[in-house]
């Protein structure tokens, strides 16, 4: 995608849709490192900067996967998917929702003006821009196969990365919704932090329930923190034509994440800031 735009467009064009472009990924990008950090504070009781430190280091881990091809990649990222997939069964099994009202809401959505704000973050936290340059960007990788599908085969498997990638996003974020709703929304109990979520699952729901809770969110942040890398390599390369060291990209955008762990700011407002942006 981003190097059909490069060469579709005009050159101020390109790189307003590239600027964009970055500015999307980084701030998608904060929130799934700061997740994956957030994890590793909750599992381990580990201090939120030597957390940031040690994502930075697993997720530096996961990419060196990548000189075995991208399919070594792809297998963690879909073990890590299937983890947290089951993590939120687990927790709406617990939570014991109102799945009729679920089912009508989900037809039939209400908005308020104090909801339009979460409710424009949980978009971004479901159409994030990075996986469409990612997924286009995969089909390449078949192309090296020896046994290379047709073209029409490899179209056929770019729109179903696509649209399992999206929808998958959408039940995981769909299942945060309900679980809250239904123990700390139904209970009264207003939550400030994700740590205080974390703590609140425990006399709620049992310990199980907390420990589920901090596993999706480590998994979800390592796997989308590495996904979320090696798309913002083929933006940059695709966009402007230059060639960029994946480890260096990890680098710097990791830097934002920590400056903001460094400072102490508020956790849970800086997420769903930067799934708004």
């Amino acid at each position: 995608l981003a190097e059909n735009c490069r060469d579709r467009f005009s050159r101020p064009v390109s790189l307003f849709l590239w600027g964009i472009a970055e500015v999307a990924m980084m701030a998608t990008d904060l929130a799934e490192f700061l997740g994956a950090a957030l994890g590793f504070y909750l599992l381990f009781g580990i201090p939120m900067f030597a957390s940031g430190l040690l994502t930075g280091v697993v997720v530096f881990l996961i990419l060196g996967l990548y000189r075995y091809g991208y399919r070594a990649v792809e297998y963690v990222t879909i073990g890590f998917v299937v983890i947290i997939g089951w993590c939120y069964v687990i927790e709406l099994v617990l939570a014991r929702p109102d799945f009729v009202a679920i089912a009508y809401h989900t037809a039939v959505p209400s908005l308020d003006e104090r909801s339009l704000y979460v409710a424009i973050g949980m978009l971004g936290a479901t159409v994030m821009p990075h996986n469409l340059f990612l997924h286009s960007g995969l089909v390449q990788t078949r192309l090296a196969l020896e046994h290379r599908p047709s073209r029409r085969k490899l179209f056929r498997f770019a729109v179903v990365d696509a649209i399992v990638a999206l929808n998958g996003a959408w039940l995981v974020n769909s299942a945060i919704l309900i679980m809250s709703a239904a123990v700390f929304f139904q209970n009264g109990i207003p939550v400030a932090s994700i740590g205080q979520a974390h703590a609140t699952l425990i006399p709620l729901l049992g310990g199980l329930s907390s420990t589920v809770f901090a596993i999706a969110l480590l998994s979800s942040g390592l796997s989308s923190s590495t996904t979320g890398t090696i798309a913002g390599q083929m933006v940059i390369e695709g966009f402007l034509r230059v060639r960029f060291p994946i480890w260096l990209r990890r680098l710097i955008t990791m830097i934002t994440a920590m400056v903001v762990i460094g400072l102490g700011l508020d956790e849970l407002k800086v997420l769903v800031l930067s799934k708004v942006i």
